[in-house]
Protein backbone atom coordinates (compact mmCIF):
# COMPACT_ATOMS: atom_id res chain seq x y z
CA UNK A 1 0.00 0.00 0.00
CA UNK A 2 1.50 3.53 -0.79
CA UNK A 3 0.16 6.43 1.24
CA UNK A 4 -1.09 9.73 -1.09
CA UNK A 5 -2.12 11.75 1.88
CA UNK A 6 -0.40 14.51 0.66
CA UNK A 7 -2.50 15.00 -2.81
CA UNK A 8 -4.85 18.12 -2.72
CA UNK A 9 -7.52 15.78 -2.87
CA UNK A 10 -7.40 15.22 0.64
CA UNK A 11 -7.02 18.47 1.82
CA UNK A 12 -9.69 20.42 3.07
CA UNK A 13 -12.08 23.02 1.20
CA UNK A 14 -15.28 25.46 2.01
CA UNK A 15 -17.92 25.25 0.13
CA UNK A 16 -20.58 28.25 0.96
CA UNK A 17 -21.55 27.74 5.02
CA UNK A 18 -20.54 24.26 4.40
CA UNK A 19 -16.40 23.32 5.26
CA UNK A 20 -15.44 19.99 4.19
CA UNK A 21 -12.50 17.40 4.94
CA UNK A 22 -11.35 16.81 1.39
CA UNK A 23 -12.35 17.07 -2.19
CA UNK A 24 -14.30 13.46 -2.58
CA UNK A 25 -17.68 14.29 -2.63
CA UNK A 26 -20.13 11.04 -2.70
CA UNK A 27 -22.82 11.62 -5.39
CA UNK A 28 -26.32 11.33 -5.12
CA UNK A 29 -27.23 7.04 -5.61
CA UNK A 30 -30.93 6.39 -6.23
CA UNK A 31 -31.48 2.70 -3.93
CA UNK A 32 -34.85 2.47 -4.08
CA UNK A 33 -35.04 1.12 -0.58
CA UNK A 34 -37.53 3.71 1.19
CA UNK A 35 -40.64 2.07 3.11
CA UNK A 36 -44.17 2.48 3.74
CA UNK A 37 -44.87 6.39 2.96
CA UNK A 38 -41.75 7.56 1.35
CA UNK A 39 -39.92 7.34 4.55
CA UNK A 40 -35.99 6.43 3.84
CA UNK A 41 -35.59 2.69 5.34
CA UNK A 42 -33.83 2.49 9.09
CA UNK A 43 -31.16 0.88 6.96
CA UNK A 44 -30.18 4.59 5.32
CA UNK A 45 -28.91 5.48 8.82
CA UNK A 46 -26.12 2.60 8.40
CA UNK A 47 -25.38 2.89 4.81
CA UNK A 48 -24.53 6.97 5.29
CA UNK A 49 -22.92 6.64 8.75
CA UNK A 50 -20.43 4.34 6.91
CA UNK A 51 -19.69 7.08 4.15
CA UNK A 52 -19.10 9.98 5.81
CA UNK A 53 -15.46 10.31 5.74
CA UNK A 54 -16.87 11.93 1.89
CA UNK A 55 -15.73 15.10 2.14
CA UNK A 56 -19.22 15.56 1.28
CA UNK A 57 -22.21 13.37 0.78
CA UNK A 58 -25.09 14.39 -1.09
CA UNK A 59 -27.72 12.34 -0.29
CA UNK A 60 -29.95 10.65 -2.91
CA UNK A 61 -32.54 12.20 -5.08
CA UNK A 62 -35.68 12.73 -2.42
CA UNK A 63 -39.07 14.18 -4.21
CA UNK A 64 -40.51 17.25 -3.16
CA UNK A 65 -44.15 16.40 -3.18
CA UNK A 66 -46.37 13.13 -3.86
CA UNK A 67 -46.14 14.34 -7.54
CA UNK A 68 -42.60 14.33 -7.78
CA UNK A 69 -41.75 10.98 -7.45
CA UNK A 70 -41.03 9.05 -10.65
CA UNK A 71 -39.31 5.55 -9.20
CA UNK A 72 -40.93 2.71 -6.54
CA UNK A 73 -39.35 2.86 -3.04
CA UNK A 74 -37.75 6.37 -3.09
CA UNK A 75 -38.11 9.10 -0.24
CA UNK A 76 -39.49 12.15 -0.13
CA UNK A 77 -38.88 15.22 1.91
CA UNK A 78 -42.47 16.23 2.73
CA UNK A 79 -44.17 14.96 5.07
CA UNK A 80 -43.11 15.16 9.23
CA UNK A 81 -42.08 11.49 9.33
CA UNK A 82 -40.04 11.97 6.57
CA UNK A 83 -38.41 14.64 8.09
CA UNK A 84 -37.95 12.87 11.10
CA UNK A 85 -36.11 9.74 9.74
CA UNK A 86 -34.16 11.62 7.68
CA UNK A 87 -32.89 13.70 11.08
CA UNK A 88 -31.86 10.25 12.37
CA UNK A 89 -29.45 9.86 9.35
CA UNK A 90 -27.88 13.44 9.74
CA UNK A 91 -27.27 12.84 13.15
CA UNK A 92 -25.38 9.50 12.51
CA UNK A 93 -22.99 11.26 9.74
CA UNK A 94 -22.57 14.40 11.69
CA UNK A 95 -21.54 12.19 14.86
CA UNK A 96 -18.97 10.87 12.57
CA UNK A 97 -17.89 14.18 11.39
CA UNK A 98 -19.25 14.36 7.81
CA UNK A 99 -21.40 16.54 6.35
CA UNK A 100 -24.17 15.69 4.34
CA UNK A 101 -26.81 17.32 2.21
CA UNK A 102 -30.08 16.69 0.21
CA UNK A 103 -30.20 16.09 -3.52
CA UNK A 104 -34.13 17.75 -3.91
CA UNK A 105 -36.07 16.23 -7.03
CA UNK A 106 -39.00 16.54 -9.06
CA UNK A 107 -39.42 13.63 -12.60
CA UNK A 108 -41.53 15.12 -13.90
CA UNK A 109 -42.35 13.52 -17.08
CA UNK A 110 -40.14 10.45 -16.10
CA UNK A 111 -43.23 8.74 -14.19
CA UNK A 112 -45.69 6.25 -14.40
CA UNK A 113 -49.53 6.82 -13.25
CA UNK A 114 -49.30 3.91 -10.62
CA UNK A 115 -46.45 5.99 -8.38
CA UNK A 116 -48.73 9.04 -8.18
CA UNK A 117 -51.82 9.63 -6.47
CA UNK A 118 -54.73 8.39 -7.40
CA UNK A 119 -56.12 9.68 -10.88
CA UNK A 120 -53.12 11.92 -11.31
CA UNK A 121 -50.49 11.81 -14.56
CA UNK A 122 -47.14 12.80 -14.95
CA UNK A 123 -46.58 16.96 -15.14
CA UNK A 124 -43.82 18.31 -17.46
CA UNK A 125 -43.29 21.08 -19.44
CA UNK A 126 -44.83 20.03 -22.56
CA UNK A 127 -47.09 16.70 -23.11
CA UNK A 128 -44.50 15.04 -24.84
CA UNK A 129 -44.17 11.37 -23.46
CA UNK A 130 -40.32 10.49 -22.95
CA UNK A 131 -39.08 7.22 -24.72
CA UNK A 132 -37.93 5.57 -21.56
CA UNK A 133 -38.73 3.11 -18.56
CA UNK A 134 -39.16 3.71 -15.04
CA UNK A 135 -39.18 0.98 -12.12
CA UNK A 136 -42.76 0.51 -10.66
CA UNK A 137 -44.25 -2.70 -8.36
CA UNK A 138 -43.96 -4.59 -11.46
CA UNK A 139 -40.41 -4.14 -12.62
CA UNK A 140 -39.42 -1.62 -15.76
CA UNK A 141 -42.06 0.05 -17.38
CA UNK A 142 -42.37 2.55 -20.07
CA UNK A 143 -43.11 6.13 -18.56
CA UNK A 144 -46.76 7.48 -18.57
CA UNK A 145 -48.03 10.00 -20.92
CA UNK A 146 -47.51 13.27 -19.46
CA UNK A 147 -49.68 16.63 -19.50
CA UNK A 148 -47.67 20.07 -19.59
CA UNK A 149 -48.31 22.01 -16.31
CA UNK A 150 -50.39 24.97 -16.44
CA UNK A 151 -48.53 28.59 -15.99
CA UNK A 152 -50.80 29.02 -13.38
CA UNK A 153 -49.24 25.71 -11.34
CA UNK A 154 -46.34 26.89 -11.56
CA UNK A 155 -45.68 29.08 -8.42
CA UNK A 156 -47.13 26.05 -6.69
CA UNK A 157 -44.23 23.82 -7.93
CA UNK A 158 -41.83 26.82 -7.24
CA UNK A 159 -43.27 26.81 -3.54
CA UNK A 160 -42.96 23.03 -3.06
CA UNK A 161 -38.72 23.60 -3.96
CA UNK A 162 -38.82 26.07 -1.46
CA UNK A 163 -40.82 23.96 1.15
CA UNK A 164 -38.62 20.70 0.50
CA UNK A 165 -35.97 22.96 1.47
CA UNK A 166 -36.87 24.23 4.85
CA UNK A 167 -37.86 20.53 5.94
CA UNK A 168 -34.40 19.52 4.78
CA UNK A 169 -32.99 22.08 6.87
CA UNK A 170 -35.33 21.20 9.94
CA UNK A 171 -34.29 17.46 9.23
CA UNK A 172 -30.51 18.33 9.84
CA UNK A 173 -29.00 18.54 6.41
CA UNK A 174 -25.85 21.07 5.86
CA UNK A 175 -27.73 22.05 2.39
CA UNK A 176 -29.46 20.79 -0.43
CA UNK A 177 -28.81 20.38 -4.19
CA UNK A 178 -31.10 21.38 -6.93
CA UNK A 179 -32.13 18.44 -9.05
CA UNK A 180 -31.61 20.65 -12.66
CA UNK A 181 -29.99 17.41 -14.49
CA UNK A 182 -30.60 13.83 -15.99
CA UNK A 183 -34.18 14.40 -18.08
CA UNK A 184 -35.60 15.03 -14.78
CA UNK A 185 -38.63 18.38 -14.35
CA UNK A 186 -36.16 20.95 -14.48
CA UNK A 187 -34.12 19.95 -17.28
CA UNK A 188 -36.84 19.26 -18.95
CA UNK A 189 -37.88 22.89 -18.76
CA UNK A 190 -33.98 23.87 -19.94
CA UNK A 191 -33.87 21.70 -23.01
CA UNK A 192 -35.77 22.33 -26.02
CA UNK A 193 -36.33 18.55 -27.08
CA UNK A 194 -38.69 18.37 -24.01
CA UNK A 195 -39.95 21.89 -24.29
CA UNK A 196 -42.25 23.44 -26.55
CA UNK A 197 -44.71 25.83 -24.57
CA UNK A 198 -45.00 29.21 -26.32
CA UNK A 199 -45.37 31.29 -22.85
CA UNK A 200 -42.76 32.95 -20.85
CA UNK A 201 -40.85 29.55 -19.80
CA UNK A 202 -40.63 28.23 -23.22
CA UNK A 203 -38.61 29.57 -26.55
CA UNK A 204 -35.65 30.78 -26.37
CA UNK A 205 -32.71 30.41 -23.50
CA UNK A 206 -34.10 33.24 -21.80
CA UNK A 207 -37.30 31.71 -20.77
CA UNK A 208 -36.08 28.27 -20.63
CA UNK A 209 -34.26 28.60 -18.07
CA UNK A 210 -36.51 30.63 -16.35
CA UNK A 211 -37.69 27.85 -14.09
CA UNK A 212 -34.21 27.04 -12.89
CA UNK A 213 -33.43 30.25 -12.26
CA UNK A 214 -36.96 31.11 -9.80
CA UNK A 215 -36.48 27.46 -7.81
CA UNK A 216 -32.97 28.32 -7.13
CA UNK A 217 -34.19 32.00 -5.65
CA UNK A 218 -37.17 30.87 -3.47
CA UNK A 219 -34.71 28.20 -2.25
CA UNK A 220 -32.01 31.00 -1.55
CA UNK A 221 -34.91 33.35 0.00
CA UNK A 222 -35.62 30.36 2.46
CA UNK A 223 -32.28 28.75 3.41
CA UNK A 224 -29.78 31.21 2.01
CA UNK A 225 -26.74 30.87 -0.94
CA UNK A 226 -24.48 29.40 1.03
CA UNK A 227 -26.20 26.22 1.48
CA UNK A 228 -27.84 25.98 -1.83
CA UNK A 229 -25.88 23.80 -4.94
CA UNK A 230 -27.50 22.53 -7.96
CA UNK A 231 -27.29 19.91 -10.59
CA UNK A 232 -26.78 20.11 -14.23
CA UNK A 233 -26.08 17.44 -16.87
CA UNK A 234 -25.73 19.47 -19.93
CA UNK A 235 -25.18 16.79 -22.51
CA UNK A 236 -26.42 13.66 -21.23
CA UNK A 237 -28.76 11.43 -23.10
CA UNK A 238 -30.23 9.93 -19.57
CA UNK A 239 -34.29 10.06 -19.67
CA UNK A 240 -34.49 11.11 -23.34
CA UNK A 241 -32.94 14.79 -22.32
CA UNK A 242 -31.82 16.59 -25.84
CA UNK A 243 -31.35 19.94 -26.82
CA UNK A 244 -30.31 21.52 -30.38
CA UNK A 245 -27.66 23.53 -28.92
CA UNK A 246 -27.19 22.83 -25.37
CA UNK A 247 -23.59 24.97 -24.99
CA UNK A 248 -25.07 28.31 -25.11
CA UNK A 249 -27.91 26.56 -23.00
CA UNK A 250 -26.05 25.89 -20.20
CA UNK A 251 -23.68 28.78 -20.42
CA UNK A 252 -26.59 31.26 -20.15
CA UNK A 253 -27.84 29.12 -17.01
CA UNK A 254 -24.71 28.84 -14.94
CA UNK A 255 -24.25 32.82 -15.71
CA UNK A 256 -28.18 33.21 -14.47
CA UNK A 257 -27.18 31.28 -11.29
CA UNK A 258 -23.89 33.06 -10.64
CA UNK A 259 -26.17 35.78 -10.48
CA UNK A 260 -28.63 34.96 -7.78
CA UNK A 261 -25.45 34.71 -5.31
CA UNK A 262 -22.75 33.26 -4.06
CA UNK A 263 -24.29 29.75 -4.05
CA UNK A 264 -22.48 26.71 -1.95
CA UNK A 265 -21.51 24.97 -4.89
CA UNK A 266 -22.60 23.72 -8.90
CA UNK A 267 -21.95 19.83 -9.46
CA UNK A 268 -21.65 19.14 -13.13
CA UNK A 269 -22.02 15.35 -14.57
CA UNK A 270 -19.70 15.26 -17.75
CA UNK A 271 -20.53 13.61 -20.79
CA UNK A 272 -23.46 10.81 -20.58
CA UNK A 273 -24.51 10.28 -17.05
CA UNK A 274 -22.87 6.54 -15.96
CA UNK A 275 -21.23 6.48 -19.58
CA UNK A 276 -18.58 8.12 -21.83
CA UNK A 277 -17.55 11.41 -21.17
CA UNK A 278 -16.97 12.51 -24.84
CA UNK A 279 -20.70 11.51 -25.95
CA UNK A 280 -20.71 15.37 -27.21
CA UNK A 281 -18.50 17.82 -27.86
CA UNK A 282 -18.73 20.28 -25.04
CA UNK A 283 -16.58 22.76 -23.26
CA UNK A 284 -16.61 22.65 -19.79
CA UNK A 285 -13.93 25.00 -19.08
CA UNK A 286 -16.10 27.58 -20.64
CA UNK A 287 -18.77 26.74 -18.34
CA UNK A 288 -16.89 26.60 -15.18
CA UNK A 289 -15.23 30.44 -15.93
CA UNK A 290 -19.22 31.74 -15.74
CA UNK A 291 -19.74 30.71 -11.76
CA UNK A 292 -17.46 31.96 -9.31
CA UNK A 293 -18.53 29.56 -6.57
CA UNK A 294 -17.32 25.93 -5.93
CA UNK A 295 -17.35 23.68 -8.53
CA UNK A 296 -17.86 20.03 -8.64
CA UNK A 297 -17.09 17.67 -11.52
CA UNK A 298 -18.78 14.46 -11.74
CA UNK A 299 -18.60 11.32 -14.31
CA UNK A 300 -15.56 8.90 -15.06
CA UNK A 301 -13.43 10.13 -12.99
CA UNK A 302 -10.83 8.21 -11.42
CA UNK A 303 -7.91 8.70 -8.51
CA UNK A 304 -5.22 10.67 -11.05
CA UNK A 305 -7.99 12.08 -12.90
CA UNK A 306 -9.21 14.11 -9.82
CA UNK A 307 -6.15 14.70 -8.52
CA UNK A 308 -5.06 16.37 -11.56
CA UNK A 309 -8.51 18.25 -11.36
CA UNK A 310 -8.23 19.40 -8.26
CA UNK A 311 -4.43 20.46 -8.73
CA UNK A 312 -4.90 22.35 -11.84
CA UNK A 313 -8.00 24.35 -9.76
CA UNK A 314 -10.70 23.19 -12.41
CA UNK A 315 -12.56 21.59 -9.52
CA UNK A 316 -12.86 22.20 -5.83
CA UNK A 317 -14.26 18.63 -5.36
CA UNK A 318 -14.62 15.76 -7.58
CA UNK A 319 -17.97 13.33 -7.22
CA UNK A 320 -18.19 9.87 -7.04
CA UNK A 321 -20.93 7.55 -7.54
CA UNK A 322 -21.04 3.50 -8.00
CA UNK A 323 -17.65 3.44 -6.47
CA UNK A 324 -19.27 4.56 -3.28
CA UNK A 325 -21.41 1.78 -3.19
CA UNK A 326 -18.93 -1.23 -2.97
CA UNK A 327 -16.84 1.07 -1.16
CA UNK A 328 -17.74 2.79 1.54
CA UNK A 329 -14.62 3.85 2.77
CA UNK A 330 -13.31 5.39 -0.54
CA UNK A 331 -11.51 8.24 0.81
CA UNK A 332 -9.48 5.92 2.75
CA UNK A 333 -8.85 3.53 -0.08
CA UNK A 334 -7.58 6.34 -2.35
CA UNK A 335 -5.23 7.47 0.51
CA UNK A 336 -3.78 4.05 1.00
CA UNK A 337 -3.61 2.84 -2.53
CA UNK A 338 -6.02 0.20 -1.93
CA UNK A 339 -7.58 -1.61 -4.93
CA UNK A 340 -11.70 -1.19 -4.84
CA UNK A 341 -14.27 -3.35 -4.47
CA UNK A 342 -16.24 -4.55 -6.95
CA UNK A 343 -20.16 -3.43 -7.16
CA UNK A 344 -22.98 -6.27 -6.94
CA UNK A 345 -24.99 -5.29 -9.95
CA UNK A 346 -28.21 -7.39 -8.68
CA UNK A 347 -28.68 -5.83 -5.40
CA UNK A 348 -28.53 -1.99 -6.66
CA UNK A 349 -32.28 -1.21 -7.32
CA UNK A 350 -34.74 -2.36 -4.10
CA UNK A 351 -33.93 -5.01 -1.50
CA UNK A 352 -32.17 -5.48 2.43
CA UNK A 353 -28.99 -5.10 3.82
CA UNK A 354 -27.27 -7.43 1.24
CA UNK A 355 -25.52 -5.18 -1.22
CA UNK A 356 -26.37 -2.07 0.73
CA UNK A 357 -25.01 -1.75 4.31
CA UNK A 358 -22.88 -4.94 4.11
CA UNK A 359 -19.69 -4.21 1.69
CA UNK A 360 -16.34 -4.14 3.75
CA UNK A 361 -14.01 -1.55 4.59
CA UNK A 362 -10.38 -1.95 4.74
CA UNK A 363 -10.04 -1.59 8.26
CA UNK A 364 -12.84 -4.47 8.07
Amino acid sequence: MTDSSDGQLFSPTRLGAIDVANRVAMAPLTRNRAIHDRIPNPLAIQYYEQRASAGLIIAEATQISPMGQGYLDTPGIYSQAQIDAWKKVTDAVHARGGKIVLQLWHVGRISHTSLLPEGEVPVAPSALRANTKTFTAKGFEEVSEPRALRLDEIPGLIQDFRQAARNAITAGFDGVEVHAANGYLIDQFLRDGSNQRTDGYGGSIENRTRLLDEVVRAIVSEIGAERTGVRLSPVTPANDAEDSNPQPLFERAVERLDAIGPLAFIHVIEGATGGPRDNIAFDYAALRAKFTGAWIANNGYDQARAEAAVASGYADMIAFGRPFIANPDLVERFRLGVALSDLDQDTLYGGGAHGYTDYPSVSG
